[in-house]
């Protein structure tokens, strides 16, 4: 086929990842006149077109790598079991001064580093700065002078295999820029990539240079301006499969590797009935990796290997969407990764594997603060005792990566009953299942949170609403007091940014309630107060809250007034008083 069009600008990686050692620019000095190789191996791409090969001292190499998530001064915790898992290469984004200790590291385990060089705007979509690379010559030289110092810095170093300049950056110029000057940006990126390759071969001519994209679609602009390069590269996840067809139909005359690959992304699978991406389970997470190989080999003679993605730690959304051993705990992912690599798995103690997670009731309306069942099913190959985990994430509500250990009940057979939460929109339920042994199953199942259905009537619907103040514009306002009481989630009241506030409702009567339900937007009330009047002018306090968190307070309270009031007295963010509805029940 011929290379896709630019993807959608959806953002396409879960987390960020982690660059070994801080970039750092700066100050530099000149440059060391060019000098032999002393330690460090010397690499080339050899062959001929279709029939291509890497070499290391003259030995035949096939990349069987991940990409690296700890930190350098880890590096000796983790390498003796990449060693294990048939791993002889790692991946990085960045090389600095602290690189020294993850190359010195992995040369004394027989592992290589595909160093990278970190170009903005990296990450593709939604990643890094915007840098104009027709015009911004200083961003340019520096980086002309940055990236060939730490090759003449490392080019005798053991643990080098190869140079990577830039991350995605093809792709992501789209943030930047549209048309004809995006055209422009990526001709004059891609031609900025030559010259930094010139310069690093001038400096270690004992190492190859590569550059990694997002996407085969960046290809043609490196055909085009990059002719130094030694090879091209490109993560794919999903779309692995079709890097082949794409090399063979673009007239390429230069071999690849694979820089980040593995199962299918957040941006490539179908929604779930909640309208959020869809995660593989983790046995289509294993078979990601195996199928990803069996492409990678099945290029013969041009795909020259992978680093696959990603022996992280890292316990986050992403961390568990993608990390082969997140919190330090081996999952399926890592056995197929270890079998992809040749190693031995046949003494291994193996994951509990888990063949179903659902959510008893109706999971697109969990009602905030109520019971909440998950249904697991999980065994375990070796017959291991099973324990659970239960955790939620909030990255549909408000972009927090970060997963929140729950306490839960277990009520046998599985099934584990934990409380909602209590922030209205859709979130990620996760059940770890673990064996005792360092190995771990993980499923998660999206659920939409609802506020709870008081019982009675809202006496506060559609009734004369004040407030001390209101947003007059701004985003989605006006955010007027009678937006809190339209019976609309979507709209709002906000307050100026200043303590106290207060938003009133005219119930036209003297009248009895028994609850009330405050549904608040992400910036609500710490303190507050409930009060009643008759007047409109003397108040009596029914209720106070001291401890607010946001999402919906729902709670039961008895009083007696024509109006009632919500007296803000502390926020809980720096902005103002927001609040999508004021219900007062009967």
């Amino acid at each position: 086929m011929t290379p896709p069009s630019t993807p959608s600008p959806r953002a396409r990686r879960l987390a960020a990842p982690l660059i070994a050692g801080v970039l750092t620019v700066g100050a530099l000095t000149a440059l060391p006149a060019v000098q032999a190789h002393a330690a460090g191996s010397v690499v080339k791409v050899t062959g001929t077109q279709g029939n291509w090969q890497l070499t290391v001292d003259g030995q035949p190499y096939q990349i069987k790598g991940l990409t690296w998530g700890p930190a350098p001064a880890d590096a000796d915790r983790y390498l003796t079991d990449l060693k294990s898992m048939g791993v002889n290469t790692i991946r990085t984004w960045g090389t600095d001064a602290g690189s020294k200790t993850l190359f010195d590291s992995a040369a004394a385990h027989g592992i290589k580093v595909v160093a990278g060089f970190w170009l903005q705007p990296g990450g593709g979509p939604g990643s890094g700065g915007c840098v104009n690379y027709l015009t911004d010559t200083a961003y340019k030289n520096q980086m002309l002078d940055e990236f060939p110092k730490w090759a003449q810095t490392y080019k005798d170093n053991p643990g080098v295999l190869l140079w990577d300049v830039g991350n995605e950056s093809v792709l992501g110029l789209q943030n930047c820029y549209s048309g004809a000057e995006l055209e422009r940006q990526r001709d004059a990126y891609t031609t900025f990539v030559n010259d930094v390759t010139k310069r690093i071969h001038a400096v270690d001519p004992g190492h190859p240079v590569t550059s990694t994209d997002a996407w085969v679609g960046a290809w043609p602009y490196f055909k085009r301006n990059a002719p130094d390069l030694d090879l091209y590269a490109v993560n794919s996840y999903n779309a692995v499969c079709d890097v082949k067809s794409a090399w063979e139909q673009g007239g390429y005359t230069k071999p690849y590797i694979i820089t980040e690959t593995g199962p299918a992304g957040e941006w490539e699978v179908p929604d779930d009935s909640n309208g959020v991406p869809q995660e593989p389970t983790d046995r289509a997470k294993a078979d990601g990796y195996t199928r990803a190989w069996n492409c990678v080999t099945g290029h013969r003679g041009v795909a020259l290997g992978a680093t696959m993605f990603h022996y992280g730690t890292e316990y986050d959304f992403g961390g568990i969407w993608f990390n082969l051993l997140p919190a330090g705990q081996k999952r399926l992912s890592y056995y197929a990764v270890k079998r992809a690599y040749g190693a031995d798995t046949s003494h291994d103690n193996t994951p509990p594997v888990i063949s179903g997670l659902s959510v008893e009731g109706d999971a697109g309306k969990v009602q905030a603060g109520h019971d909440l069942v998950l249904d697991v099913r999980a065994t375990d190959p070796d017959g291991d005792a099973m324990s659970y985990e239960v955790l939620d994430n909030s990255m549909y509500v408000d972009q927090s990566k970060e997963l929140n250990p729950l306490a839960f009940t277990d009520l046998g057979g599985g099934r584990l009953k934990v409380t909602a939460p209590d922030r209205p929109g859709v979130w990620k339920m996760y059940v770890k299942v673990k064996d005792g042994h360092g190995n771990v199953g993980v499923e998660s199942r999206s659920v939409r949170v609802v506020p709870p259905v008081p019982n009675g009537t809202n006496l506060a619907l559609g009734k004369a609403a004040t407030a001390s103040s209101y947003q007059p514009s701004y985003g989605d306002c006006p955010c007027t007091a009678a937006k809190a009481v339209d019976g609309d989630q979507n709209t709002r009241w906000a307050s100026d940014w200043s303590d106290p506030q207060w938003i009133q409702v005219d119930l036209g009567t003297r009248t009895t309630f028994r609850h009330v339900q405050l549904l608040w937007e992400a910036s609500y009330a710490k303190a507050y107060t409930v009060q009643t009047s008759d007047d409109g002018r003397t108040w009596q306090t029914v209720r106070t809250v001291t401890d607010g968190n946001g999402g919906v307070d729902d709670f039961d309270v008895t009083g007696t007034g024509r109006y009632v009031r919500i007296n803000g007295t502390s926020r809980g963010t720096g902005y103002g008083y927001s609040l999508y509805e004021f219900g007062v029940y009967g």
